[in-house]
């Protein structure tokens, strides 16, 4: 019997192409931008590795923002880097 392949996906902070299930998927829906733990929610999604390095690298720069074709506000953009402090950093 054959493996399936497994997805791939690429970080948009660090560029590093990681499996589907090793990555954090942040989606912008008509309710606003928000973490899509089940990695079904219907909307523009982006990829960001579980580690702290890559959230602040996203947050800090616009690249967050250019994935999601969107402007996020301040209170998406705290609760995101609320999220991503919360992160072990293995860089």
């Amino acid at each position: 019997m054959k493996a399936r392949p497994v997805p791939q996906r690429t970080c948009v902070a660090c560029r590093e192409v990681s499996g589907k299930r090793a990555l954090v998927r942040v989606v912008r829906a008509p309710s606003g931008v928000d973490i899509d733990k089940t990695g079904k929610q219907s909307g523009r999604g982006a990829y960001l590795h579980a580690r702290r390095s890559c959230w602040e690298k996203a947050l800090k720069s616009d690249v967050l923002d250019r994935a999601l074709k969107t402007t996020l506000t301040d209170e998406e953009r705290e609760r995101l880097r609320k999220y991503g402090a919360a992160l072990p950093d293995n860089s």
